[in-house]
């Protein structure tokens, strides 16, 4: 995967110490860098309010609490105030609390005959700077902070929250209790995990990173276990041989679609084609011959009889025909969860080799049988062939046996903890989705947009991912690339009409835009 093309997500432990080894390892001052923050930040804002004289004009409020996050937030007020803005300064906490840099900052405002209040102000203000907690918290704002938070959120100003909005964990994006809303966070050296992942992300308004000063140098060679790619960056393809044929570019075994389901096999199948693979399968119910077959021309089919038909046409006999023939199997879209269904997900997991991409009903199905995954995970305690599952966070609750609140709260630490455990790629579908792998290594997506919550988006992806696989990427890498893509194909989707009509057809016929 090409690094010139991604970013580092960080959790609040690792950019303190990526924090810490700069000024401690390196030398550099730590002030130095709180100016060099405050500057992005006021230049942030002369940006979005460009106009000298009415600027100049702006009533401005500074609120800060006692940490270097606040410090950063008096010089910012500081900045201003020398560019002729009016400026209040309203402190958070108890003065003795203070950070010793925090401290310097509000010696330093004295000098130039500034008042810092430890009360909620009276008036009204057009720019609010919320510099009160930083990516340090771990609960809930209460008394005086909670307020603060009440105030800005109802103050109608714009706010530029520093670093993070206060109240929105650094490593999940939750909001502990209450959080502010920022127009826009300047975030400092990296992208922290929270402004990501949601609500956090909600919150955080337009998401400036700045750099000032830190630099993965300061990770001293251990690096942070998450990234995300850097909006804009192309799609990263496998590349294409010109000499290729469809053979050499994949062939995909799709198990998928039902009786009455049938669009989750055309949806899937589609995607595998207008992925890159040269051919797909589909193996799926007699009764959806002519839709299949008119829908997508370009598969081939191996249909089975429903659960009262013929050994020879049951989906087992019929699947164990085809198998062979198959690079990549991926099952799961549109499967349904009957008797007949379980057995073939059965003998898919137990008697096959081929990288398997496992979605929807594939994964309830295995949840269901608890003694056929406990099985699976120790078999595969020592590795085994490739294998990618892309649940939603319900058909992630059911496999882990967690509350659907416990995975929504964290997908990470659940995606990577079950990852390691099935040995596999393990994804969180959302609307900032998660994919990790059992070394450690986490992806967290953000494109896409909400029109991608529609029925048949996931078909679509399985089919993206299976046919990069197919073409032979690597299973993590397939799985990083076909989140990014499918969110791509939404967002082109949405731009050609709206966020409100975007459809799985409509985003698999913005795959073209994308791809090329």
């Amino acid at each position: 995967m090409d690094v010139r093309c991604t970013e580092y997500l960080v959790t609040a432990s690792e950019m303190k110490e990526c924090d810490r080894n700069t000024i401690e390892g390196f030398g550099v001052p730590s002030l130095v860098l709180m100016e060099r923050a405050a500057l992005a930040c006021a230049g942030e804002i002369f940006k979005d309010f460009p106009e000298a004289g009415k600027t100049r004009g702006k009533r401005t409020l500074i609120v800060a609490g006692c940490g270097n996050n606040g410090g950063d937030g008096f010089a910012v007020g500081r900045l201003l105030m020398q560019e002729g803005f009016s400026v209040d300064f309203w402190l958070i906490g108890e003065r003795s609390r203070c950070s010793p840099e925090t401290e310097t900052q509000i010696c330093i405002l004295g000098k130039y005959g500034c008042d810092i209040s430890d009360h909620m102000p009276d008036g009204e203000y057009d720019i609010i700077v919320d510099a009160i907690f930083g990516i340090g918290l771990h609960r809930a704002p209460v008394g005086r902070y909670a307020e603060a938070v009440d105030y800005i959120n109802r103050s109608g100003a714009y706010v530029l929250s520093v670093d993070i909005p206060s109240g929105v964990s650094a490593d999940t994006g939750a909001v502990y209790g209450c959080a502010v809303r920022a127009d826009v966070t300047v975030t400092f050296a990296f992208l922290k995990r929270g402004l990501v992942l949601y609500p956090g992300a909600a919150h955080a308004g337009r998401v400036v990173t700045a750099q000032i000063g830190i630099t993965q140098e300061s990770f001293y060679g251990k690096l942070p276990a998450a990234f995300t790619f850097l909006p804009g960056s192309p799609p990263p393809l496998p590349q294409r041989d010109p000499n290729g044929n469809k053979g050499t570019f994949g062939k995909v075994l799709l198990a998928a679609g039902s009786r009455g389901m049938a669009g989750a096999a055309i949806l899937a199948s589609s995607a595998v084609l207008r992925s890159g693979a040269g051919m797909v399968r589909v193996l799926s119910g007699e009764e959806n011959r002519i839709i299949l077959q008119t829908a997508v021309p370009e598969a081939m089919l191996s249909l089975y009889g429903d659960e009262d038909a013929k050994e020879q046409e049951t989906a087992a006999y019929v699947f164990r025909k085809a198998e062979s023939w198959a690079d990549v199997i991926a099952a799961g879209p549109g499967l349904g969860t009957g008797t007949g269904a379980g057995e073939l997900i059965r003998l898919i997991l137990t008697e096959t080799e081929q990288p398997l991409v496992l979605d929807a009903d594939g994964i309830n199905l295995l949840a269901a049988d608890r003694a056929l995954l406990e099985t699976l995970c120790r078999q595969r305690e020592d590795g085994g062939r490739p294998l990618i599952l892309t649940p939603h966070p319900g058909e992630l609750a059911r496999l882990t046996q967690k509350s659907m609140q416990e995975v929504l709260a964290d997908p990470v630490s659940v995606c990577l903890e079950w990852a390691a455990r099935m040995n596999a790629v393990l994804l969180c579908k959302g609307a900032a989705t998660v994919a990790a792998n059992p070394q450690g290594r986490c992806y967290i997506n953000q494109s896409g947009n909400s029109g991608m919550a529609t029925a048949g988006s996931g078909d679509v992806l399985t089919g993206i991912i299976a046919g990069l696989l197919a073409q032979g990427m690597e299973p993590f890498e397939a799985a990083c690339a076909g989140v990014y893509l499918h969110g791509l194909a939404g967002d082109a989707a949405a731009e050609r009409a709206s966020e409100y009509n975007v459809s799985a057809g409509k985003i698999l016929e913005a795959l073209d835009v994308v791809m090329k």
